[in-house]
């Protein structure tokens, strides 16, 4: 989903707090742990490993329960961007909230990572980036370089724990990522909304699903007759090899698809916009779900 939060009640009063203790509290401390603010708690796993015991992560969105586009920060969501060495975004029209946060607080010592910017999308582009290997990847080498001009004394460190996340700890998701490439591109499926659109593409999966409905339900609109009858007939003549599916968004239309693919015995998979659960580690939650994937594609071809 796109849909940006309306910026009333919660919001106002957590900026006029967040501006009242500005002055006295924004210039981010230059000794112990960089203090790190990340809106969503997917980037704050990244953050968090390649920052170890030099970094202090609160994450703002941590609840699987969350809808993060109807998110409205708190007064304590403000005061932690007013202290923050480094704040985290997605962009994209996700987390505009965080923006605010961040302009009503303003501190020249403190980095902003934008992953939007980050990568060269605008707003209106797809915001789900987390769900990019490439844009991961892109964020991994950003945060370690924003950490090491932060604390360059600590760079050393900072190189050990990113070639460390690299090569060890995301290993098991860039290797079944590029196991279903190579096996499975160019099988046709299915998706509820937009959130798959940049995973499927880096399998070299064929997305089926119009993408004005998968736009369509991830902003909160109702689809077009058209694209639903577009979608059923995917779905009844077997067109789509796997149906996904974004259970945080399972809306009365995104449930009634959900179910004709079980009726039409087309493997369904679940995933989530936020770590789930909020507990895991980035690359966990994302190999999970790739691996269930993997096991979906796996028996459409073993009939």
């Amino acid at each position: 989903m796109e849909r940006s939060p309306l910026v009333v009640g919660g919001i106002v009063l957590a900026l006029l707090l967040a501006s009242a203790c500005s002055t006295a509290s924004s210039t981010p401390a230059a000794h112990g742990p960089i203090a790190v603010v990340a809106a969503e708690n997917f980037w704050g796993s990244i953050a968090a490993q390649l920052g170890g015991d030099r970094v202090d992560v609160t994450n703002l969105i941590d609840n699987p329960a969350t809808d993060p586009h109807d998110y409205e920060p708190t007064a304590a969501d403000a005061r932690g961007v007013a202290t923050a060495g480094y704040v985290i975004g997605n962009g994209l029209g996700y987390d505009p909230w965080i923006d605010d946060l961040v302009h009503a607080n303003p501190a020249p010592a403190r980095r902003q990572l934008r992953v939007g910017d980050l990568v060269g999308l605008k707003d209106g582009d797809n915001p789900h980036r987390w769900y990019s290997p490439a844009d991961v990847h892109a964020v991994i080498d950003r945060i370690t370089a924003d950490y090491k001009a932060l604390r360059p004394t600590d760079a050393a460190y900072f190189d050990q724990l990113h070639q460390h996340f690299v090569d060890s700890a995301l290993q098991p998701y860039d290797a079944v990522i590029a196991e279903i490439r190579a096996r499975d591109a160019g099988r046709p499926i299915g998706a509820s909304e937009s959130i798959m659109a940049p995973m499927a593409q880096a399998l070299g999966l064929d997305l089926v699903t119009p993408s004005t409905f998968l736009d369509a339900i991830s902003e909160g609109n109702d689809p077009t007759a058209a694209d639903k009858a577009t979608v059923d007939h995917q779905i009844t003549t077997g067109a789509v090899e796997v149906f996904v599916f974004n259970r945080q968004n399972a809306t009365p239309d995104v449930q009634r698809l959900v179910d004709a693919a079980r009726r039409a015995r087309i493997p369904v998979v679940a995933v989530t916009e936020t770590l789930t659960p909020a507990g895991a580690t980035f690359q966990d939650w994302q190999t999970a779900q790739l691996h269930a994937l993997d096991a979906a594609l796996g028996q459409v071809a073993a009939g």
